[in-house]
């Protein structure tokens, strides 16, 4: 019979090689330059680390956008986001995912941002609402993980997908775009504290978002009013108030919030790290293209801008 030394040796090398394997990947990254390799942060964040926690976080980003009335109101006018919800929720992830999974250099990654920036620029959009957009794809993941992931972000990969959206802005021909984390962040509250004002094409652009959002999983096992008033409970009030959103009880703010971290710290003590990457295409909630989809053919074609500007 094993002494109970023998035991508590035993038990405590399977915790330590336990957890080893669960941190292996931030141990790896570690040793990655994030200047150097952007594109392997976010690859190995988005789809191995954190696939469902990214997608959540950039998901509800969307939504500070359309806060902004300008980015809304415009949205609202090409009828996409409200007529082609789904449609677009996916070929907006499909496009952002091909630079992820293949890098900036890789001809399908190409494309892919070259149909971003066709589709941009057949509308009237000022390069600060597009920094701002910008900003959310860096500030919304760091923050939606440090509140609700099972671990948080290491300032390296912090500075990884920092870098990584720099990247991207560059390829977007973005100007003036911020130099660290904490310029991004801070670029994000002044441009909150500016422009988010109440629309009527921002809330109608923000109920069709929150009505898909109601059909994905593991969403959609509730009741829809229940789904929209747990996403009113992760939202700030800054952002209830632009869109006119009732606000959230201290008992709804506490159970949804509390269920994201309840999730996180299920993954840290109880769940293997994932080997296969995920990447959007992989996600239940893309569903326009059970058949497969070419880059180029992604996106929007109708030319010339909907919304009047004077002058």
């Amino acid at each position: 019979m094993p002494s109970v030394s023998s035991v508590a040796s035993s038990v405590s090398h399977r915790i330590s090689t336990r957890r080893a394997e669960r941190y292996r990947l931030r141990d790896d990254l570690a040793r990655v330059d994030p200047a150097a390799d952007p594109e392997r942060y976010a690859r190995s964040l988005g789809t191995l680390e954190y696939p469902w926690g990214i997608t959540m976080a950039l998901s509800f980003a969307l939504f500070r956008t359309y806060a902004v009335p300008s980015i809304g109101e415009l949205l609202y006018e090409t009828g996409e986001f409200t007529e082609r919800t789904q449609k677009r929720y996916d070929d907006t992830v499909l496009l952002l995912d091909a630079p992820v999974e293949h890098g900036f250099v890789d001809p399908r990654a190409r494309n892919a941002v070259r149909r971003i920036n066709q589709m941009h620029a057949m509308y009237d959009i000022s390069n600060d609402d597009m920094l701002y957009v910008l900003a959310t794809f860096v500030v919304c993941p760091v923050r939606w993980v440090a509140d609700y992931e099972w671990r948080p972000l290491g300032r390296n990969e912090i500075d990884g997908l920092t870098e990584y959206y720099r990247k991207l802005g560059k390829h977007m021909a973005l100007k003036d775009i911020p130099g660290t984390y904490e310029d991004f962040e801070h670029f994000l509250e002044d441009y909150e504290r500016e422009h988010f004002a109440y629309s009527p094409g921002s809330r109608k652009v923000a109920d069709a978002t929150l009505d898909l959002l109601t059909t994905f999983m593991p969403f959609r096992l509730l009741p829809a009013w229940l789904v929209r008033r747990l996403s009113f409970a992760l939202m700030d009030d800054r952002l209830l108030d632009a869109f006119g959103y009732p606000k959230p009880t201290a008992v709804e703010r506490v159970v949804a919030r509390n269920g994201l971290k309840a999730r996180g710290l299920a993954i840290r003590f109880f769940a293997g790290p994932r080997t296969v990457p995920q990447y959007g295409r992989d996600m239940p909630q893309i569903r326009c293209y059970p058949r497969g989809y070419e880059v180029d053919e992604l996106g929007t074609f109708a030319p010339g801008c909907p919304v009047r500007h004077a002058g």
